[in-house]
């Protein structure tokens, strides 16, 4: 079900996000801060003990490994706690079929200088193989240090919101509806997921770009998809579009061509 990379998919606890709630310190183990120059600039997942899946996105204008460091195992951003490890970056590996104006290939990869311990508070989640199906009206979550509300500053406690997947059908009749903007720009693509709410409220926002949608199959946590763009923040009829990571495990992607032969 699952690449064998590591140990993964366990949170510490085993009971940009607008409309979310605080998350508890080692509840989302694989959640980092992908830092610019010292600030927090996107989310990211860690998938084995060095490597780290995000958007490719989120390297638009800066892709400098020198410019950004890793915050693993934080709650707080302004705290981030004793068992926090700020990691420097040692690749950015942009995914090499990724459009910007169509999103697709949205997804990258990080290899951190060090391996990092792992503990309750830093933990890789499960990457899935190409067969998982993420089905309609699954739950799942979605995490992160964005906007709490459209325009305003990021959250400084780790947010959590609980989406359901919607099909590819109903994701792409929701952007049709009082779109004005070319349908190309707005089409659900193949390597692409939804999760969200028709009706708004809630969704991730600026600064959650990169983080996890986070799936619990099997009593282990799967990383279904990335974030990686929507129509403003909560809109309604415009719900989250993540990069399907599932997509991407094929033998001969580069995901397997860096991550797993990396590690074996």
């Amino acid at each position: 079900m699952f690449l064998f990379c590591s140990v993964c998919g366990k949170q510490g606890y085993l009971d940009r996000i607008v409309g979310g709630t605080d998350s508890r310190d080692g509840e989302w183990p694989w959640q980092v801060s992908i830092k610019l120059n010292g600030e927090h600039h996107c989310g990211g997942s860690l998938v084995t003990d060095q490597w780290i899946i995000t958007a490719s996105h989120c390297f638009s204008l800066i892709n400098n490994p020198s410019n950004f460091t890793v915050l693993v195992g934080a709650l707080k951003l302004s705290d981030p706690g004793p068992h926090s490890i700020i990691a420097s970056v040692k690749h950015i590996i942009l995914n090499p079929t990724y459009e910007g104006d169509s999103r697709i290939g949205d997804i990258a990869l990080i290899q951190l200088e060090q391996r990092l311990p792992l503990i309750q508070q830093i933990s890789p989640i499960c990457v899935p193989n190409a067969n998982v199906k993420f089905l309609p009206g699954q739950k799942c979550w979605v995490t992160g240090w964005g906007n709490i509300r459209k325009g305003r500053e990021n959250s400084d406690i780790l947010q959590k919101l609980e989406v359901p997947i919607i099909s590819t059908k109903k994701c792409n009749t929701l952007y049709r509806q009082d779109s004005r903007q070319p349908r190309a720009s707005r089409e659900i693509k193949e390597d692409m997921i939804c999760a969200g709410f028709a009706a708004g409220q809630r969704d991730a926002c600026q600064g959650d770009s990169g983080g996890p949608l986070a799936c619990r199959m099997e009593d282990f946590w799967f990383i279904a998809g990335v974030v990686s763009w929507g129509d403003g923040c909560a809109q309604k009829n415009r719900p989250g579009v993540y990069a399907r990571v599932a997509y991407y495990q094929k033998s001969n992607s580069f995901f397997w061509e860096n991550v797993c032969f990396d590690f074996f």
